[in-house]
């Protein structure tokens, strides 16, 4: 217990990035600004949940027998709004680092997105990210904070106009807290309102009334305080006693958001291990949802306790479903080491998985449109799953939804691809790249299409690696059409009425010889097409080496140091080709050979090898088309 110094007086100034979040705070225009009393009591409440964690190994910090709570108090006169709990508190070192600092990598992200985004989609922003205990500046031309932490007798004011510096000085313990924080907003005149008990009263219903801890408040110094809030844990009433707006309300405080859920996954298991769970799939995307470091954003309870929100309990490809987990089968005191390695906790995260992921086959079954949304929301990150959870990868194929050759506009499942399978075909065909257009327009295609085959169109990032990982689906291998031969003979389709018009002319055969020896320094291989129909020529990947687009992802993030050398394909009914076949001028030739191969490549989203050398030769022979000299 540390005793009571003399008063200390601090001058800081903020650090870098929190004085960005107030400036845009105070000088962007926001649609609700409600957000900040949200979030202050969910501070509290956290503030309370810390309480009763650090009591279980330490009970005199909550020895004085007060059950955890929050006040807001209200002063028309004096235009203050006050929040005050008495969970952990805050000593002065605690101060700076809580209100001087951004400790969330978050935080500058929404900044940074924040101050990208045009002065007219600032409004729609405030409310989807958790802007924390800096809110109140929106609110207030003054903010105090006076806090004592638990088990201490000294205590601190921490006081800001939010213009840059901050100011922390001794406080006489009779003025703050017993334990605990209280913080004081100093309302600007066009904030008043929030000094109105009805108002006030309406948003934390609205906003916080689901909290575990209860919430009190007071019209006015010396009055009686009335109950807004008891305090009970949603999660633990019954499914029959909770409305819808209840839950929508209880995802706002958990989740930091304004959206509505999407979907919600409430119940009970009981067994060999007892566990609530109330999970909700958001209905947009969280703005960090592709940042590589996110964790999930799930919360673990023990008995109603908070314990923590960093523990894995969930999948990393589940990572934007939201929620709590409540478990009386953990100790109370249990460690974050503990947590990584407890069976109880591997059990209940199976079986939270295997709810959450039964849900979706339940809404696709039965909400195809709703089902239709959450995949392009969060198809992606799925589809993660299948590259890395092997024991659920069955089932989450069968939830996949794809583009395809045969939709323009509606996902097909691979069911739906299996059914139109043609008569002798034997493999699932797709084609991978960055987006939809780009593979729509795919020489690739051409054969595919001709013998009415469809092919799955991949454009998320993970698409490149998923398929080469994954053995079948009921049977049928995936293949993609840019690698090894299109063997499209064995399958029944729209067949070429005239036999001879698929033999390949005797120069054209000449021709490919030519340039296979011409360009065996470039590719692998020159031969003809069984895919081609329109282009002249493409390029595709040997039969067993990496698909092109994933062979470009690894060298282009310095994961290989060479790439394989492609195939080039030529089309032995493309007139262009025949005519260049029947062609016998040697230099004429080489520079069609080596133009044909620079047209595959771009065809394959690449530029020309030397962009000088097909500068050159396409020269030579637009002269030699206009009959003269270069």
């Amino acid at each position: 217990m540390t005793t009571v110094d003399e008063p200390q007086h601090e001058q800081h100034a903020f650090e870098a990035d929190v004085t960005r979040l107030l400036h845009m705070m105070v000088h962007s225009v926001y649609s609700d600004k409600d957000v900040f009393l949200r979030e202050l009591i969910s501070n509290a409440a956290d503030a309370c949940e810390k309480l009763r964690y650090e009591s279980i190994s330490n009970p005199r910090l909550s020895s004085d027998g007060h059950e955890p709570g929050i006040l807001v108090a209200l002063d028309e006169e004096a235009r203050t709004l006050i929040v005050e709990d008495n969970g952990i508190g805050m000593n002065r070192e605690e101060m700076i680092d809580a209100l001087g600092t951004i400790a969330r990598s978050g935080t500058k992200a929404f900044m940074d997105r924040l101050d990208a985004a045009k002065t007219g989609e600032k409004a729609e922003l405030i409310g989807q990210f958790g802007v924390g205990f800096y809110s109140s500046f929106m609110v207030a031309d003054r903010v105090d904070v006076i806090s004592r932490r638990a088990g201490d007798v000294e205590a601190a004011k921490w006081s800001s106009d939010g213009k840059g510096r901050y100011e922390i000085v001794s406080v006489d313990p009779g003025q703050a807290p017993a334990r605990g924080t209280r913080v004081v907003l100093h309302l600007t005149e066009e904030a008043k309102k929030y000094t109105n008990k009805w108002t006030v009263e309406k948003i934390i219903r609205d906003q916080s009334g689901h909290v575990p801890v209860p919430i009190r408040l007071v019209e006015k110094a010396g009055g009686e305080p009335s109950q807004v809030s008891d305090g009970a844990a949603l999660w633990t009433k019954q499914k029959s006693d909770i409305s819808e707006q209840d839950y929508s309300d209880f995802y706002h405080g958990i989740s930091g958001q304004y959206d509505e859920p999407l979907a919600n996954v409430h119940f009970r298991a009981e067994g060999r291990y007892e566990y609530t769970t109330l999970a909700f799939i958001p209905g947009s995307q969280p703005f960090d949802l592709f940042d590589p470091d996110r964790q999930g954003r799930m919360k673990l309870y023990v008995k109603r306790v908070f314990i923590t929100d960093e523990a894995e309990l969930l999948p990393r490809y589940l990572r934007f479903v939201r929620g709590v987990i409540d478990t009386p089968d953990l100790p109370l005191n249990i460690s974050r080491e503990m947590i990584q390695e407890s069976p109880v906790l591997a059990a209940i995260k199976k079986g939270v998985t295997s709810r959450i992921l039964s849900s979706f086959e339940k809404m696709a079954e039965t909400e195809a449109d709703k089902y239709s949304k959450f995949w392009d929301l969060f198809g992606a990150i799925i589809k993660e799953g299948i590259y890395e959870d092997l024991e659920r990868r069955s089932q989450l194929l069968k939830l996949a939804r794809f583009r395809s050759t045969a939709s323009n506009e509606a996902t097909r499942s691979l069911a739906d691809y299996r059914d139109a399978m043609k008569e002798g075909q034997s493999a699932i065909y797709y084609i991978s790249g960055s987006s939809l257009e780009q593979l729509q327009s795919s020489p690739q295609l051409e054969g595919f299409r001709a013998k009415g085959i469809e092919v799955l169109l991949l454009t998320d990032g993970v698409d490149n690696f998923w398929p080469t990982n994954v053995a079948n689906f009921e049977g049928k291998p995936f293949k993609s059409v840019t690698q090894g031969l299109a063997d499209l003979d064995a399958v029944v389709g729209q067949e070429d009425s005239d036999e001879s018009a698929r033999q390949t002319p005797p120069d054209v055969d000449a021709f490919v010889e030519f340039a296979r020896n011409l360009l065996g320094e470039e590719v692998a291989d020159v031969r003809v097409s069984g895919r081609l129909t329109e282009s002249a020529v493409c390029l595709v990947a040997p039969e067993h080496g990496p698909d092109r687009q994933l062979e470009k992802l690894l060298q282009g993030a310095g994961r290989l140091q060479t790439v394989s050398k492609p195939i080039l394909e030529v089309n032995a009914r493309s007139k262009l080709v025949i005519d260049i076949a029947s062609t016998h001028d040697q230099a004429f030739r080489e520079d069609a050979a080596w133009l044909l191969l620079d047209e595959a490549r771009i065809l394959d989203g690449d530029k020309p090898a030397n962009p000088r050398a097909f500068a050159e030769r396409q020269a030579r022979l637009f002269a030699l088309a206009m009959n003269r000299d270069i």
